[in-house]
């Protein structure tokens, strides 16, 4: 009974601590580099990726998943064991939809 309220209070802490680690870690470097006299403009070095461009990565992925769960029945009704045809058709799937992602959202970075 106890491992079932355990388990998910580590789970949930053990996020937590690595989150806390690296965004006080993250602000105290930030700030050394400020007292050092570092250019600013350091931080801001990655590319901003607009809200756009997360929601067309995620419809994507899940348009791939949902074909892989298709191929994934299909083949299990072709005869293949549902235990491999399954994950095996979503992971597939679902690359290629994020792979296509990529190469959708950098052909929109060059417009």
């Amino acid at each position: 009974m106890q491992e079932e309220i355990l388990i998910p209070l580590i789970i949930f802490s053990t996020i937590f601590g690595v989150a806390y680690v690296y965004l006080t870690t993250r602000n105290k470097e930030r700030l050394a580099l400020i007292e050092r006299g570092a250019d600013a403009s350091l931080f801001n070095s990655g590319k901003k990726r607009g809200l756009g461009s997360i929601v067309l990565n995620l419809a994507l992925l899940a348009i791939g998943i949902g074909i892989g769960v298709l191929v994934g029945a299909g083949l299990e009704q072709g005869g293949m064991h549902g235990d491999v045809s399954y994950p095996a058709s979503i992971f597939i799937f679902g690359g290629l939809g994020l792979v296509v992602s990529f190469f959708v959202d950098r052909k929109l970075e060059k417009e």
